[in-house]
């Protein structure tokens, strides 16, 4: 992972102010998905991914604007990493 990646993955984030354990977890979700293999390991990180939002949201930790950021993190990434597994 290069410096450029952290710093997307970490702007996909910023604005969703979120707690720093959520914050963390995030980010290693994220990392996950942008680091997988195949495509197979993709869609295994981005379901374990929208079930970490899943969880948020079933349990109201965070407001739904953060929720759905969330979500949509995980998707843009997880969509990021198929166009570069495709290739």
């Amino acid at each position: 992972m290069t410096s450029h990646d952290s710093n997307e993955k970490n702007d996909l984030l910023a604005a969703l102010n979120l707690p720093s354990t959520v914050h963390a977890q995030a980010l290693k979700l994220l990392g996950a998905i942008a680091q997988a293999r195949s495509a197979a390991d993709c869609n295994r990180a981005a379901d374990r991914a929208e079930g970490f939002g899943l969880g948020l949201e079933t349990v109201k930790a965070l407001n739904p604007a953060s929720i759905e950021g969330l979500y949509l993190a995980f998707e843009h990434t997880a969509t990021a990493r198929f166009v570069v597994l495709e290739q």
